[in-house]
């Protein structure tokens, strides 16, 4: 492999897998991402308007044909210049584990709606595959901050949300098991089951109370107030877990920046040489 085509895919990977601060080219390349994915949003939602479809269907389509090459074009490059890094240095195998990575898959579902209705001549099941690009707005956690800060915090706060939901799931089950013993005789056809009892209890834990479902029962009334408070002071757990987590995630995010402008070398705006201290 020649040094020029070694240079060419360490700078496509650089613009495709790093936006730094001085490297404009991929800055401009994230922002254009960006905004064809929000776009793709929109159309998505302006296409389930049939009087806007039936009028604008070529331009949709068209669109469509061009988001789809773009995003195939960026795949396409990312697995070639993968090889840069060292984790997928084997030519074949290393573009093989890339491929099977979380965000690589994830851009690889939002290429589909391009090729699959090619597999299949009716448009109605073309249609049905535009589903499929609802993965491009997951394609945002690769260029941008907020979603990745979110991710860092899920991770770290996996234990405690898991236990949370546990705890929660425990509730939910013995709430359903008691109504369903406390209204099963005044309303069979509502609390035929425990179940059916568990969208009672879903609603009313999570204090929406649609209405559709409710008990008619002294017993189950007065458990149904209780369950309702108590779901108030569950779901907060989880709120208060990714709160505490965002807020150590932004402090440990200063942290590092205050560590990284530090660490570089402080340059004399009148003389431009770098400033040693002693």
């Amino acid at each position: 492999m020649t040094v020029q085509r070694l240079s060419w895919k360490y700078r496509i990977y650089k613009i495709l897998e790093f936006a730094e601060p001085e490297d404009q080219l991929s800055k401009y390349f994230d922002i254009f991402i960006l905004g064809l994915i929000f776009l793709n949003i929109m159309v998505l939602a302006l296409e389930t308007v049939d009087s806007l479809f039936q009028t604008y269907e070529l331009w949709f389509r068209v669109f469509e044909y061009f988001s789809g090459i773009v995003f195939t074009i960026e795949y396409v490059l990312r697995v070639w210049s993968c090889t840069v890094s060292k984790p997928y240095r084997h030519p074949f195998w290393g573009r093989v584990r890339f491929m099977v990575t979380p965000l690589a898959i994830i851009d690889l579902l939002a290429i589909l709606p391009l090729f699959l209705p090619l597999l299949n001549s009716k448009w109605q099941v073309g249609r049905a595959l535009r589903l499929f690009r609802l993965f491009r707005v997951l394609k945002l956690n690769r260029y941008t901050d907020s979603l990745m800060i979110l991710v860092r915090v899920l991770r770290s706060r996996q234990e405690e949300l898991l236990l949370s939901f546990f705890v929660l799931s425990i509730l939910l089950a013995v709430s359903s098991t008691l109504i369903y013993f406390a209204e099963k005789d005044a309303q069979p056809e509502v609390f035929s089951s425990i179940p059916e009892a568990v969208w009672w209890g879903t609603i009313t834990l999570t204090t929406v109370g649609y209405g559709d479902v409710y008990p008619v029962t002294v017993i189950g009334r007065i458990f149904g107030g209780v369950l309702a408070v108590l779901g108030i002071g569950i779901f907060a757990l989880p709120a208060g877990i990714l709160a505490s987590g965002f807020s150590e995630e932004l402090e440990a995010r200063k942290a590092r920046k205050r560590a990284k402008a530090s660490s570089q070398p402080q340059i004399c705006p009148h003389c431009g040489k770098q400033i040693h201290q002693e």
